[in-house]
């Protein structure tokens, strides 16, 4: 990587270039006490940007577990296709975001489905993201916490995909809807868990020092 920084010109953007150096002399201990200095006063520091995510963190504690259920999703050919869903998630990176796992099982006990999502906060705009990777792609897509649970959305060309989740009493109801301006909303998935357990997933089996 640095032979091909020093050897081509800026074939990556500048913003790119400045990260990598950063964190080239990060690790290689010479990283001057100025510039570190000169980071640190042009905006929050580390620690008072984990701390913030952490405590925004909280809010979302009530997702943490195993789950599992039915649920119901309407393919492209227009059929539907029905799995048993499970979901494990937990708290990493110190409790800063939040990671979820799901998986569809088929009638064969096999995996149709399996998706990751990452949960982050944002403390400048205070808002929530979840990365998502399933079937092939990935995006970053806005969460909005509700009284009971939360929604988030997929734009779509003109339409958009809302999923509504409510969260209560060990019980995780949550409907997909996709939304087209002027057209009732047309109700595509489903699924209805049920808490079964704790887990200590992600953050378990961390390797030591030694």
């Amino acid at each position: 990587m640095v032979r091909a920084i020093l050897s081509r010109r800026l074939s990556r953007p500048p913003a790119v270039l400045g990260a990598l150096v950063v964190f080239t002399a990060l690790i290689s201990g010479v990283f001057p006490a100025a510039a570190g200095r000169a980071l640190a006063q042009s905006g929050p520091d580390s620690p008072a940007l984990i701390a913030a995510q952490q405590e925004a963190m909280k809010r979302l504690a009530f997702m943490d577990g195993v789950w599992r259920g039915p649920a119901w999703t309407i393919i492209h050919t227009g059929d539907r296709h029905e799995v048993i869903q499970t979901e494990r998630i937990g708290p990493f990176l110190g409790g800063a975001v939040k990671v979820i796992e799901g998986r569809g099982y088929d009638a064969q006990g096999e995996v149709s489905f399996n998706a990751l999502g990452i949960v982050s906060y944002n403390p400048q705009d205070r808002s929530y993201t979840m990365r998502s990777y399933a079937l092939g792609h990935s995006g970053d897509f806005p969460v909005n916490l509700t009284g009971d649970g939360f929604t988030w959305e997929i734009p779509a060309g003109s339409m958009t995909i809302r999923y509504t989740a409510v969260v209560k009493d060990g019980k995780w109801k949550e409907v997909g809807h996709r939304i087209v301006p002027g057209q009732e909303p047309v109700q595509f998935f489903e699924m209805n868990l049920e808490r079964v357990g704790d887990t200590d997933w992600p953050g378990a089996g961390a390797i030591p020092p030694r």
